[in-house]
């Protein structure tokens, strides 16, 4: 998962809400908005990234 929005550069932790194309391209929540969820570079859909769940120390 990338790490940072591809338009403005802030910072996506991995569990924070973001969007994605086909081709992983990420966006922070405010450039989708401004983008009408579209990428800009492929003009594909943009959807919410999946967030990973937080490793378990509960391992049996």
């Amino acid at each position: 998962m990338r790490s940072s929005c591809e338009i403005c550069q802030c910072t996506l932790a991995a569990d924070e809400q973001a969007y994605i194309c086909s081709y992983e391209c990420t966006f922070c929540v405010d450039c989708c908005t401004i983008h009408a969820c579209r990428c800009p570079n492929c003009l594909g859909e943009l959807v919410k990234r999946p967030r990973r769940q937080k490793a378990s120390n509960d391992n049996p």
